[in-house]
């Protein structure tokens, strides 16, 4: 199951799990932490974590949830910052794996974090989400669960300032100018928790049919073309997946995309996928910019460069980073559709 990320408040989550963003003792705290014992009724809760007594840095316990709309609390104790010397990264690392392996033992399908430690801990924002990113991303890649990392107060949300500007430098050069006037500096997350909420975020430049743009013939054969003018969108994705001699499961995982979903894709000829999705796949299968718009076209959409999207999707494949969890980190700051289901 796919990962996303999304503005909301962690104790309103319809989820089996719900982290914790603990202290060692497991007391009510302030935060993440007071809130969630707020919510969830803090008798009860403190009850069944003074039982507990208490926990580690980096490892995880778990309780009821009581009166939360989640049926668990996992409580897990982030590091506090001291300069990124004293094994930090490693210990916010075992806090996303401690939690997701407790709550797969436990028969979670879902689970909602925090941004762990980057509040009074003190851990660079930027940091501690692409120590998220990465731990959730890997468990992803090996077991079924729909994750979500839950962003309440905008300012939790930070690029590394090395791919901001570098994002910046390539919008600024590619992005067409009369569309410049309509680009902030001020950017600041957006609510992304209904099912087709990326829809309304693209504009109808985005989702209008256009033709797809001319394709590299390097490699590939007159009678190649000329076969390949009638495939669906199914059909070239299934080929592309033989020619790039990898694996259905591995396919869908990387394009952060539901299995439900890619079994709807391989059993019906006349799917036509969203745009992020088909964009979702193309990334997966470390396409090419020519081979993405060829791609693409075969749904009816292309990479233009009056759509902060497209323009952000083509620095991605440009730079050869296809790390999904990474440019959806950029698309969410950007208040862009995210990739995947």
């Amino acid at each position: 199951m796919p990962f996303e990320i999304i503005r909301n408040d962690i104790t309103t989550m319809s989820v089996d799990a719900i982290v914790n963003a603990a202290n060692s003792a497991l007391q009510m705290g302030g935060g993440v932490c007071g809130a969630i014992f707020t919510a969830a009724g803090v008798q009860n809760m403190q009850a069944a974590c003074s039982r507990i007594g208490e926990c580690g840095v980096g490892k995880a316990v778990l309780t009821d949830g009581f009166n939360l709309p989640a049926k668990y609390v996992i409580h897990t104790v982030g590091p506090i910052w001291q300069g990124g010397k004293h094994n930090e990264a490693q210990q916010l690392n075992d806090c996303y794996i401690n939690s997701l392996e407790l709550a797969r033992q436990n028969k979670c399908t879902s689970i909602a974090f925090p941004l762990i430690s980057s509040g009074i801990y003190g851990y660079p924002r930027d940091q501690a989400l692409q120590i998220a990113i990465s731990a959730i991303g890997k468990f992803l890649l090996r077991h079924e669960m729909m994750v979500y990392l839950v962003v309440y107060d905008p300012k939790s949300f930070a690029l590394s300032e090395k791919l901001f500007s570098a994002i910046e430098k390539y919008i600024d050069d590619n992005y067409i100018e009369e569309h410049k006037s309509r680009r902030t500096r001020n950017i600041e997350p957006y609510e992304y928790n209904q099912e087709n909420e990326c829809l309304r975020m693209m504009t109808s430049q985005d989702l209008c049919m256009e033709a797809p743009s001319p394709v590299s013939k390097s490699g590939r054969s007159l009678d190649d073309v000329v076969s390949q003018l009638g495939e669906s969108f199914p059909q070239m994705l299934l080929r592309l997946i033989d020619e790039k001699k990898t694996t259905d499961v591995e396919t869908y995982k990387k394009a952060n995309i539901d299995r439900k979903l890619f079994s709807k894709i391989r059993s019906g000829k006349g799917y036509t996928p969203s745009k992020v999705t088909a964009v979702a796949f193309a990334i997966a299968l470390e396409l090419n910019l020519d081979e993405a718009k060829d791609l693409l076209g075969k749904a009816g959409f292309t990479l233009s460069r009056s759509s902060i999207f497209d323009v952000i999707i083509s620095y991605f494949i440009e730079e050869s980073n296809y790390d999904i969890f990474e440019i959806n980190q950029a698309l969410f700051a950007y208040q862009q559709a995210l990739l995947g289901a």
